[in-house]
Order: C-alpha cells, then sequence, then structure tokens
C-alpha cells in the first residue's frame, strides 16, 4: 500500500495563501497576526491533516512553566487594582509569576496568541469572555482557563469563581427598609451584565417581601459615575408617595454619581436619602458621608481564582467547577439613622418629598 505524501508546510501556506514564513509563525503561535490569517492558517492545516498543527505552543508538555497571565479590559480602577493584587499575592505564594494582559479595542486583538507565545502555564480571565476564535485559540493550545465574575455564562465547561450578588442585592433592600427608607430607587448597570442583574434581581425580590407596597423606580446607566448621576436625578421626580428615599446602585462608583444627583436635588444623605452601594472599594469610605455598601471579597475572590487555575494546570478536574464568595453589608455613614426619622416616624418627608 503506498504511503500518503507527507504535508509540507509550503502546502499549508499555499491552502491559506500566505507566504511560508507566515504559516510557521501561525502555527508556533508566534508575533502579532491578524486573528483572520491565523485563522485561515490553522484551519488549512487541520484540512490538509499537517502535523505541526497540532503541536502548537502554548502550556509546555512537560507542565513546567511557572507563569499565568491574568487578562482585563483594563487595569488601574479600584476594582481592577483589588483584583491584580489578589491575583499577585496568590500567584507568588504558589510559585508563579503573574502576567498582566490587556484586551484591547481592536476587534482582531490577537492576546490568545500572545499568550500562547510567551508559554503561560495558564490564564485567569476578569469581566470578560472570549470570542469564539478566541476560545479555540486557548482550547486548542491546551492552556487552563478560570474566569472571575464572568459577564455572562460561558459557551464552553470552564471553571469561574464569582460572589453572591444576588444575596447582596437582596441585603441591600432589607438594610435599606430597616433603615426607614420608604421609596426606593435602583441604579441597574448598562450593558446589563450578568452579576448586575443579579444585583437588581436581589434587591427586587426582597423589597416585594418586605416592603411590598413602596413606589420603586429602576433605572440604568453606564458602569461610571457620571452617567449615574444622570440616571439618579431623572428618577427622583418619578417617585410617588412620600418619606425617605433609598437608593441602590450596582457599584460603588455608581453611588459616587447618586450623591452628586441627590445634592443637586436640594437633598441630603442620610437625612432625605439613604445610598448603598456595591463592592467596597477604596473609595467608598473616603466619600462624605462615608458609603454603605456590599462587600464583594474582590482580592479573595482573585486569589481563588489563581487557586483554582494552579489546579487545573497540575491536572485536577475542573471543567464547570463554580466558586461563590459571600457579600457582606458594611454600614456606614450613607444610612445612618438621622434623628427626625428615629424620633418621628419619617417627619423628614416634606423635604424627601421634593424629590
Amino acid at each position: 500500500m503506498t504511503a500518503a505524501p507527507r504535508v509540507t508546510l509550503s502546502d499549508v501556506a499555499a491552502r491559506a495563501g500566505v507566504s511560508i514564513s507566515t504559516a510557521s509563525r501561525a502555527l508556533r503561535g508566534r508575533g502579532e497576526m491578524d486573528a483572520g490569517t491565523r485563522a485561515r492558517i490553522l484551519a488549512a492545516a487541520a484540512e490538509l491533516g499537517y502535523s505541526a498543527a497540532q503541536q502548537q505552543r502554548g502550556r509546555p508538555r512537560q507542565g513546567t512553566a511557572r507563569m499565568i497571565d491574568l487578562v482585563l479590559g483594563h487595569f488601574h480602577d479600584p476594582y481592577t487594582d483589588e483584583v491584580t493584587a489578589g491575583a499577585r499575592t496568590a500567584a507568588s505564594r504558589l510559585g508563579y509569576d503573574l502576567v498582566l494582559t490587556e484586551e484591547r479595542k481592536d476587534p482582531h486583538d490577537d492576546w490568545p496568541q500572545r499568550i500562547r507565545s510567551r508559554g503561560s502555564a495558564g490564564v485567569v480571565i476578569g469581566l470578560i469572555l472570549p470570542s469564539a476564535s478566541q476560545w479555540e485559540a486557548l482550547r486548542s493550545a491546551n492552556i487552563p482557563v478560570v474566569l472571575l465574575e464572568p459577564p455572562s455564562e460561558a459557551p464552553l465547561p470552564v471553571p469561574s469563581v464569582r460572589t453572591t450578588d444576588w444575596a447582596g442585592g437582596a441585603e441591600a433592600a432589607e438594610h435599606l427598609a430597616e433603615r426607614g427608607a420608604q421609596r426606593f430607587v435602583v441604579i441597574g448597570g448598562a450593558p446589563s451584565y450578568r452579576y448586575g442583574r443579579a444585583r437588581v434581581d436581589g434587591f427586587r425580590a426582597a423589597l416585594s417581601r418586605v416592603a411590598p407596597s413602596a413606589p420603586c423606580v429602576v433605572t440604568t446607566a453606564g458602569w461610571g459615575a457620571w452617567e449615574a448621576r444622570k440616571a439618579c436625578a431623572a428618577a427622583l421626580p418619578r417617585l410617588g408617595g412620600s418619606g425617605p428615599i433609598g437608593v441602590f446602585a450596582c457599584s460603588d462608583e455608581m453611588a459616587a454619581g447618586a450623591y452628586r444627583a441627590i445634592a443637586d436635588a436640594g437633598l441630603a444623605v442620610p437625612r432625605d436619602v439613604l445610598v448603598v452601594g456595591f463592592d467596597d472599594v477604596r473609595g467608598a469610605r473616603w466619600l462624605h458621608p462615608s458609603l454603605t455598601t456590599i462587600r464583594q471579597p474582590i482580592r479573595e475572590m482573585a486569589a481563588a481564582a489563581v487557586q483554582l487555575l494552579a489546579q487545573a494546570i497540575a491536572g485536577a478536574p475542573t471543567d464547570a467547577s463554580r466558586v461563590e464568595l459571600p457579600t457582606q453589608l458594611v454600614p456606614r455613614g450613607s444610612t445612618a439613622v438621622w434623628p427626625a426619622r428615629a424620633d418621628h416616624g419619617g417627619s423628614s418627608a416634606g423635604s424627601a418629598a421634593r424629590a
């Protein structure tokens, strides 16, 4: 029986319509390259049965790489600073170096290929989800992945670490009602990520239980102070009834925007409006008054993701594992009981009704 002719690199290059050197770089996972070109080369190699296509670089076959990547959409804000600190501490403790990789705005961003080319042992991906081609690049290179607070559910069975967003939202509603709020504004995030929806849903479910007849305006804003300020300003006049107002914002930064809208309306925190945020980043305690918030253990979550990744690198079965770390209410000045409310059962309603 005549053996099938050996498929060469030049055959792959010809099928993909590229130079031999370009085909070689794509198959070895080296250098920057348009994602579409690389995908075309990999597809050509697979169609022809080119053996090198099964030996793409990524996690070394010996499993000896001591480097992992932390991929985020951006760095250097209060939330991602906490993520980085937690991941770096855990990686160091486990004997790994941590590489920070930013997902670029370019739709053809090739960050999985950059990870493959430097031989990373695994990847923690925070607050974003890879595209289909990015998933394939990581999967085909046998690079373990752990998701940290994914914005939606992953299309593949991969482990994830998250917090109890629904329970946190519910606790915010219970706390505001307990502190005397009688009307409510909820500021959800846009885009409507998984964790933002869970926070709003938890709040509304608890509110329907503890204050079923209370007026409640649900609005959305971009995940920042400026957009939240505008959304809160538009929501306050829509509240019916009278009595103290409770505002729940899906992040501390959004809560800071709500503070400004409340002041713009001639109201005061916490005399007229009680405010609860979510995250407990550093700036929460610097607001005046300091912000009551739902703490999510950001550093601990990042550390847990690195720990889970180390287990996957070592060969432990982790597919679709889900680790949830609990939120915790941190009461501060923004929900302090104002004397007028405590003594007169809500006599500050007159000033609050101006909203």
